[in-house]
């Protein structure tokens, strides 16, 4: 007679994250605490991915080199599932990877600075394939066969991307990103040297652990809709809704921290975020520019968008911002009646000039544009006694 299967002994899923997070605090330094708690859901979600409709990607970024971007992608792939590391790989073999392989990998791009970086070009298949990948329904379609025996064949890009690099990303993938901005270590910030012969096996045994757990909350985690932040919305949603489904599932302080976590990363995207190219140059004419008049000759604005130090306007591609380029930018954009933004004659003393009426803009402005400032300049501090007596 077969004795009774013994039941195996539950898994502390809270206590569980906490390790992950500990492993990870061993040889990472990220900028916010809200970061550990925001990798390390990503690092369990990854074991759950069919359990979402999206994946959000995590993003390593720093402006300079030696900031550990690299190294957290490292402790990453230990806890992956079928880890599958990609430098300068095509997007070809990326989705052929995704859809061939007998387990969907975790896929981490170090160095994406030289696929996206500005001496790169546009390197429109990979970002097709990140950004299809982001959804559970994201294909990619290509012609396969012999000759002119070609059909067109459909292949799935929904998986995990983890990426690491300098600068920026395209806005597209920033959008559906979790960026943990990295920075160098400080003097006074120290952690262990990591050694993959000695240490990734530490990671791997999180990994299988992981795992585990998550075959065992599978069917809580599948089509749970986790109660969202208020103020986190839209895309920031569609993000951050898996972590949060790991982190109800795990129990504990995880559910509290990971909704902290999240209003704290999202408001530090927001941040950093100055939207596309087109809603910063909607934003700085309405702020810098016209700020209050009713029309400005172009000559006028490209002078003062040029002049915006810490704006991108006075090297666009090696020249400053000309009549041509703003004509075109902003012809993407609407008018309140429907009509492409254009210049149009300003009538300026005894000659007539081309310009831009602040009334055509405004539709666009409550659009794209965030909120702006309540209030832009400080006030000046009070004189002190014997300067009052001065002014008098």
């Amino acid at each position: 007679m077969t004795a009774p299967a013994q039941p195996t002994a539950p898994i502390d899923g809270a206590a569980l994250l906490d390790e992950v997070e500990k492993y990870h605090r061993r040889f990472n330094i990220f900028p916010l605490e809200a970061a550990y708690v925001a990798v390390t859901l990503w690092d369990a979600h990854a074991h759950l991915l069919d359990c979402f409709d999206a994946t959000p990607r995590l993003a390593f970024l720093s402006p300079e080199p030696a900031s550990g971007k690299s190294r957290a992608l490292e402790i990453v792939e230990t806890l992956a599932p079928y880890p599958m590391v990609a430098v300068n790989a095509s997007a070809s073999a990326l989705f052929r990877a995704v859809s061939g392989m007998d387990a969907r990998p975790t896929i981490l791009f170090d160095e994406i600075d030289t696929v996206f970086g500005p001496k790169a070009g546009e390197n429109e298949q990979l970002r097709g394939f990140l950004n299809a990948g982001h959804r559970r329904s994201g294909v990619m379609y290509r012609c396969v066969g012999d000759g002119s025996n070609q059909q067109v064949q459909e292949f799935p890009s929904f998986c995990a991307v983890a990426v690491a690099g300098l600068g920026t990303l395209p806005d597209t993938i920033l959008s559906r990103s979790v960026i943990v901005r990295m920075r160098r270590r400080a003097p006074n910030e120290q952690v262990d040297s990591f050694r993959q012969r000695h240490h990734e096996g530490i990671g791997h045994a999180l990994r299988d652990r992981l795992a585990e757990w998550a075959d065992r909350v599978r069917e809580k985690v599948d089509g749970a809709f986790p109660e969202m932040p208020e103020e986190v919305t839209d895309r920031p949603a569609d993000v951050w809704e898996p972590l949060l489904a790991v982190a109800d599932a795990a129990g504990g302080d995880w559910p509290d921290r990971a909704r902290a976590a999240c209003i704290e990363m999202v408001t530090a995207s927001k941040a950093d975020d100055k939207g596309s190219t087109g809603i910063r140059l909607l934003t700085d004419l309405r702020d810098q520019v016209f700020n209050g008049i009713d029309r400005l000759p172009t000559i006028a604005i490209l002078d003062r968008l040029n002049s915006l130090d810490e704006a991108p306007w006075a090297d666009m591609g090696g020249k400053p911002l000309d009549s041509r380029a703003l004509a075109k930018m902003l012809r993407e954009y609407m008018t309140g009646d429907n009509k492409p933004i254009a210049a149009r004659n300003i009538k300026t003393g005894g000659s007539v000039m081309k310009g831009y009426y602040a009334r055509d803009l405004y539709d666009a402005w409550q659009r794209y544009c965030p909120p702006p400032a309540e209030s832009p300049l400080l006030p000046l501090p009070p004189l002190p006694a014997s300067s009052e007596a001065l002014s008098r």
